[in-house]
């Protein structure tokens, strides 16, 4: 037999070009789409993909790649922070309880993977925390007085083009006078800024815990129904409604209510409108069929 015509072992091979392509493939375009608790298995594999992972650029690209909902952040009875995973076999966070930071804290508001937390001691100062890497940042005092329970929004858009991965923290407080106006931490100027807008209704509440970001204006519920302000713009407005729950689909703001035991999902397809214009533009859409609770 002529053994010099036998074909190479390509798959098994080490050295085989087949072997080394398929690694670099795996390296450059499968990792960044898998979540923090598999990387640190993966790390593991050889030096290559260790160093690949430890780098910053790749912790950038994977924040981008990876978007999955990985686990809940709740407060138990307790009283300490805690992860509920969706799935513990493959997500989980080192330190549920939050223990790296300076003390004890609660968790006030989260967004792509950050969260924001307040101390309970001396001033009650903000912290702002990856639990996946337990890298934090304690943030400079606020000049207004948020309240014991504020109703603070963290807004956190990573972008595969901004490198630097910059936040803000918006505020809504009452001042003396019984008007709101608005606080915003900005990480890249590294300070508080309270904006010029101010909402007068003495009658109107913003409810802590129901703030939203989406498309570059923040949402709450409040008493009247639901208040915006504009990042950029900085203007405030109010939209009435009676409902209940919001969030954010397909880059939409939409809320839900229950009625008659069915819950009801609707869409903000008129962000634009408010209540002081009463042209006829509907403001919300229902969408979604109904659900029936029972």
């Amino acid at each position: 037999m002529d053994r010099g015509n036998k074909a190479p072992n390509l798959y098994g091979n080490k050295k085989s070009r087949i072997y080394m392509d398929l690694k670099g493939i795996i390296r450059e375009n499968a990792l960044p789409y898998l979540l923090a608790k598999s990387l640190f298995r993966c790390a593991g594999v050889c030096r290559g993909w260790r160093f690949q992972i430890s780098t910053a650029f790749f912790a950038h690209n994977q924040s981008n790649s990876f978007r999955s909902i990985s686990g809940f952040f709740f407060q138990s009875l307790a009283g300490m922070p805690a992860f509920m995973s969706l799935d513990p076999r493959a997500y989980g966070v080192p330190d549920p309880s939050l223990t790296f930071l300076r003390e004890p804290v609660d968790v006030r508001t989260s967004c792509n993977g950050l969260l924001c937390c307040q101390g309970r001691t001396a001033y009650r100062p903000y912290y702002i925390c990856n639990p996946a890497n337990k890298q934090w940042k304690e943030l400079p005092k606020p000049d207004g007085d948020h309240g014991p329970d504020p109703a603070v929004v963290l807004v956190f858009e990573p972008s595969i083009m901004n490198f630097t991965a910059n936040y803000k923290l918006v505020c809504p407080f009452p001042s003396e006078l019984g008007e709101y106006k608005f606080e915003v931490y900005s990480s890249d100027r590294g300070s508080w800024r309270t904006s010029g807008e101010i909402r007068f209704d003495d009658n109107e509440k913003l409810l802590p815990k129901t703030g939203v970001h989406v498309n570059g204006i923040v949402y709450w519920l409040s008493t009247r129904g639901v208040t915006s302000f504009d990042l950029n713009s900085e203007l405030c407005r109010l939209f009435s409604s009676n409902l209940e729950n919001l969030g954010m689909i397909n880059g939409k703001l939409c809320a839900a209510c229950i009625r008659n035991q069915k819950l009801i999902v609707f869409m903000l397809t008129n962000p634009q409108s408010h209540t002081r214009r009463r042209a006829a533009v509907k403001t919300w859409t229902r969408i979604l069929p109904e659900i029936k609770l029972r």
